[in-house]
């Protein structure tokens, strides 16, 4: 059961990444790749590491995704 659900959350964590990739808006990006961490929390808690999920769940989803956020609203007149 649980390779199951590590395939299927694996198979969802290439998908959003090839969607921040590939897309053409540059919030799209962002907010991809905030799930993408949302997605990695996920499976690090699976995988038994909680210290390493709450790490990510704090720097990748939390402080890059608004200073993502930030630095495009303060450029965009650029």
């Amino acid at each position: 059961m649980i390779d199951f659900l590590l395939g299927f959350l694996i198979i969802l964590l290439v998908g959003t990444a090839a969607f921040a990739l590939f897309t053409d808006k540059l919030l799209n990006s962002i907010i991809t790749l905030s799930i993408f961490s949302a997605l990695m929390v996920v499976i690090l808690i699976v995988l038994r590491a909680p210290d390493l999920a709450l790490a990510e769940a704090v720097i990748a989803a939390g402080i890059m995704t608004s200073f993502f956020v930030i630095t495009i609203d303060k450029t965009e007149g650029v």
